[in-house]
């Protein structure tokens, strides 16, 4: 699992795209499809179009990250295709990564605060 800073958003690109991209041509991507700042400290994935490989861009501040990950069996449970992205949580990005389908998760709601009689 990748510890993100709080307040770092992740950014998931619906669209596959080659996973021939490297560095510069994500981070272009970044700009093109996400309409976000490569440079901004956000996290940005991307899958490829058997949905098995997805890629993720950061940067931490000092260079660019690209992390990757490719399932030996299954996909990466993804939105449907259209343009454009979702903002994810830190908690679905874990079970993205994970290769768990995190739209059916509900987080839980918050626990109540004890009223004194």
């Amino acid at each position: 699992m990748i510890a993100l800073a709080p307040g770092t958003k992740v950014y998931l690109a619906c669209r596959p795209v080659s996973m021939r991209y490297g560095f510069d041509g994500l981070a272009a991507l970044v700009g093109q499809v996400l309409e976000a700042d490569p440079f901004s400290g956000h996290l940005f994935l991307f899958r490829s179009k058997r949905a098995d490989y997805l890629k993720c861009l950061y940067w931490d501040g000092t260079g660019l990250c690209l992390f990757a990950k490719r399932l030996e069996a299954g996909k990466f449970v993804w939105p449907p295709i259209t343009d454009g992205g979702l903002v994810l949580t830190p908690a679905q990005l874990g079970l993205l990564l994970e290769a768990m389908d995190w739209r059916r998760t509900v987080a839980p709601e918050a626990p109540r605060v004890p009223v004194a009689v």
